[in-house]
């Protein structure tokens, strides 16, 4: 009992300090890029907002389009509580915004407040049925929310929109994972087979169907990689993905390290990066009740 305590704790204490649990041999050297920084022109374009909204000759829907555009900014460079402020200041001048209904419904996903999340990506599709993203992103929002057999339609009607995309494929497989995991690799066998896999998150599936080791993926991101922001950007996906396997397959200490790394690069847009917080506050939750299932058993 006193080990599974000492076990959870240095999960938390990994989470705020880095003490690592992984297998030293498999990650002791990770590839990683600069995290991403403010640009000058982020920086730039958020004072001529501020300034812009000092005006009160603007009239509301300019006014609720500035707030939006601060929002975007804000996101962009991860100061989500702020961005939050302003989608919702800009929501209430505006209120027929599906963007931002979008975007808030993605917020509600990260904390964990899936029944809003819901009626975000709702009120989004309401508003403008072929929205580009809302649909998936409602998919991933119920898949987290444990309703898979509902992800799973709204995630395959978003495949089948292009089945060139690979992370609509990616998804889909994870979602398979839990609805039905003895068909899953079959699945993404033949959604793999059928696309014309030019795009680079093509790789992810072939590690998923076991045609690239880690190994290679990460050396394969490292060499080809043009520059820092498609490092970033790769490996920030890499990183979350092989999360997703482990953490699958209850590996909580190889999750945990390969979720922060997901986090490392700052890339604050990518979903990878978004759900990577979450997903940490998900394995916390398993690894408590994996502890609480062993001490009932000793007991």
């Amino acid at each position: 009992m006193i080990a599974n305590r000492l076990k959870i704790a240095c999960i938390a204490v990994t989470m705020l300090a880095g003490c690592s649990m992984a297998p030293q041999s498999k990650w002791t050297h990770p590839p990683m890029a600069v995290p991403f920084q403010p640009t000058i022109q982020q920086q730039i374009q958020l004072a001529r907002i501020d300034q812009l909204l000092k005006r009160s000759d603007l009239d509301t829907d300019t006014l609720a389009q500035v707030y939006y555009e601060r929002g975007l900014l804000h996101d962009s460079i991860g100061l989500r509580d702020l961005a939050r402020l302003d989608f919702n200041q800009s929501l209430s001048l505006k209120p027929d915004q599906p963007d931002v209904f979008n975007i808030l419904g993605v917020y509600f996903t990260q904390s964990a407040h899936f029944d809003a999340a819901y009626e975000a990506f709702d009120s989004t599709l309401e508003l403008n049925l072929r929205h580009p993203f809302a649909q998936r992103n409602r998919g991933i929002a119920l898949y987290y929310g444990g309703r898979y057999d509902l992800a799973h339609e709204d995630l395959i009607a978003h495949y089948q929109q292009n089945v060139n995309d690979p992370y609509r494929v990616i998804w889909l497989y994870l979602v398979d994972l839990e609805r039905s995991p003895e068909t899953a690799q079959e699945k993404l066998q033949q959604r793999y087979d059928v696309a014309d896999k030019q795009e680079w998150g093509w790789q992810i599936a072939r590690l998923y169907l076991g045609e690239l080791t880690e190994s290679e993926l990460l050396a394969q991101i490292a060499s080809e990689s043009e520059d820092n922001d498609i490092l970033a950007e790769h490996l920030t996906e890499a990183y979350f993905y092989l999360a997703k396997i482990y953490h699958y397959n209850k590996d909580y200490s190889s999750a945990l390290m390969l979720y922060k790394l997901a986090l490392a690069g700052n890339v604050y847009e990518f979903v990878e990066h978004r759900f990577s917080l979450l997903e940490l506050s998900r394995l916390m939750a398993a690894a408590k009740l994996e502890q609480s299932a062993e001490e009932v058993g000793e007991s």
